[in-house]
């Protein structure tokens, strides 16, 4: 199946206009990162100025480019942006990345550029993501449209992740995070301004691309709320978690989202609303959607609440059982049978719920396996937490440690248990390699186990109304106050009974409306700024002939015309 994001995320050709032969510079950087990254495809610098950049030939013009590409890598001065774009639509350019700034971020002398950009993307058909905005990449293609720093490398492991940010910078700085956390990422874009391609489309392509099993995404603003209610819901139905922070919930974060691309911030508590209905992960931090994107490539979900809490501390194992409780898990205690075997074990281990091996188990590999597996076999736990300390990274236990959980993995392939120890990088590898999550912190290890527990009850469940979810968020998405008529419009959705009415335009409307009902109307002026429309005669009640209705549409528009310069009618 073919998307219309395939020539922007999958190209088979590109060309870089503004290219340069320094790696450094902005229009360097995308080329360098493609040779480096194995670029799959034609590579096409553009430069009038050069015959070669990087030891490719280089293109005066995109139209003496030998092939319509794929996709086009904008790097070019604002003043000649828009020439560029025409020319690319002119030539049968697919899409196009545009680094270019100066657009409606700047304000009211920047939007009406970026109007007519959109009008260049409608009517030719080529998809545009940006302006202002840092790029896209598919590493599996070695495909690189951005210059940013972090990514211009071979060594960059793959994985099953897509992430999609409006802003830039805060992407790559999102990028490093997740790598440093081991989150494998494939795809990755920034949109910027969205005068075409939007968060909300980038989502519906991850929901079905196969290879992208997780998405991370990072919003100031949504424009087109139907959209995104759309891309969540297949991304749901797809199984596939959606981790999300939107910020701008503040008054000052709101006015700085709508200085940097233009976005205008929204209700929160809609947004709120809006990601429990479709099971999206709301992550306040970086940090967070990190660790939560990380535990969730496993692709393991429990399938209930209830959670076996063992540790080798019993200090721990109190702050496990608080934070458990605290994330509404069922920390239910052993059966008694199972008790008292494990005792027959561990004379002195805590054996209720958090079981605490005790440093015993240090003496004697047996015991800590077979206690494990009478806890598996017997407890009927939906997801397990061990708290191991340094166990697995002592030269005295680490070979040890690594032998009983390859021996439990083999022996049970689809117990979901994350593991709390302390250890580099690399002795959690060796875990993460047989599909056990690894954290350090244990009450993080909690939260990303209350993550998944989510996610595994969103999957189990019946979707929203979608339709009704949809036009609702089409009047109350664009972050702006309701009229009446909106307002009685997503009253009605919610079920609550309105009086018959509808929005009209002309005098005509309203007859042909008066008509219909063959009942006697009243005509108020619409405004989402006018609390008070009797004081200043917007509303005319009692009229039931055309002549009556036709007079007070037209009274009534005279009155708007003197109001609309203070209060959009």
């Amino acid at each position: 199946m073919t998307h219309s994001l395939d020539p922007l995320l999958r190209p088979k050709s590109v060309a870089v206009i503004g290219a340069s032969d320094n790696p450094a510079r902005i229009g360097g950087r995308p080329i360098f990162s493609m040779l480096e990254g194995g670029f799959k495809g034609r590579l096409y610098p553009v430069n009038p100025n050069r015959e070669t950049i990087q030891g490719l030939r280089s293109y005066p013009n995109i139209s003496s480019v030998p092939e319509p590409v794929d996709s086009v890598v904008i790097s070019v001065p604002e003043k000649i942006a828009l020439d560029v774009v025409r020319e690319c639509a002119a030539s049968g350019v697919k899409s196009a990345v545009m680094f270019t700034s100066g657009f409606a971020e700047i304000g009211a002398s920047g939007v009406e550029a970026q109007l007519e950009l959109r009008k260049i993307a409608l009517e030719s058909g080529m998809r545009i993501v940006g302006p202002n905005c840092l790029g896209v990449f598919n590493l599996n293609q070695g495909w690189f449209g951005t210059f940013a720093n972090t990514l211009a490398s071979k060594k960059i492991p793959t994985g099953p992740i897509g992430i999609v940010t409006q802003s830039g910078a805060y992407g790559g700085h999102l990028f490093t995070i997740t790598q440093n956390r081991g989150v494998g990422t494939n795809y990755w874009v920034t949109t910027g301004n969205e005068v075409d391609v939007d968060v909300a489309e980038v989502i519906e392509f991850y929901a079905k691309e196969p290879d992208i099993k997780v998405i991370v995404s990072y919003a100031e603003g949504i424009k087109d709320g139907s959209r995104l209610c759309k891309a969540l819901e297949a991304a749901r139905k797809a199984k596939k978690p959606v981790i999300f922070m939107k910020v701008g919930s503040t008054e000052a974060g709101a006015r700085a989202a709508a200085s940097h691309t233009a976005s205008l911030a929204g209700e929160d508590a809609i947004y709120d609303g809006m990601f429990k209905q479709f099971g999206v992960y709301r992550a306040e931090t970086t940090e967070e959607m990190a660790d939560i994107a990380y535990v969730c490539q496993f692709g393991r979900y429990p399938a209930g609440p209830k959670i076996g809490l063992q540790t080798i501390s019993g200090g721990i194992g109190v702050q496990l059982a608080d934070a458990a409780t605290k994330y509404g898990f069922d920390v239910k205690p052993l059966p008694k049978s199972t008790q008292d075997k494990i005792l027959d074990l561990i004379p002195f281990a805590g054996v209720n719920n958090p079981i605490d091996f005790t440093g015993q188990v240090l003496n004697e590999r047996k015991l800590l396996e077979d206690s494990m597996r009478h806890v598996i076999d017997e407890a009927d736990y939906d997801s397990q937490i061990l708290y191991l300390a340094s166990l697995p990274i002592s030269q005295f236990t680490k070979d040890i440690s690594l032998e009983i959980f390859t021996s439990l993995r083999e022996q049970y392939p689809n117990e979901l248990m994350i593991l709390s120890l302390i250890g580099p990088p690399d002795s959690r590898a060796s875990y993460e390699a047989l599909g056990y999550p690894c954290f350090e912190d244990h009450s993080l290890a909690v939260r990303a186990m209350a993550a998944l527990r989510y996610f595994g009850e969103v999957f189990q469940r019946e979707g929203p109304d979608l339709q009704a979810t949809i036009s609702k968020n089409k009047v109350i998405m664009k972050g702006q106050k309701l009229s009446e008529f909106e307002a009685k419009k997503i009253l009605s959705i919610a079920g609550l009974p309105i009086t018959l009415e509808t929005l009209v335009q002309t005098s005509e409307e309203a007859i042909q409306f008066w008509r219909k009902i063959e009942k006697p109307v009243a005509l108020k002026i619409s405004s989402s700024n006018l609390r008070h429309k009797t004081e200043i005669g917007g509303v005319l009640l009692n009229l039931n002939d055309e002549h009556g209705i036709r007079e007070a549409f037209n009274k009534l528009s005279e009155i708007a015309k003197e109001i609309s310069e203070e209060s959009p009618i």
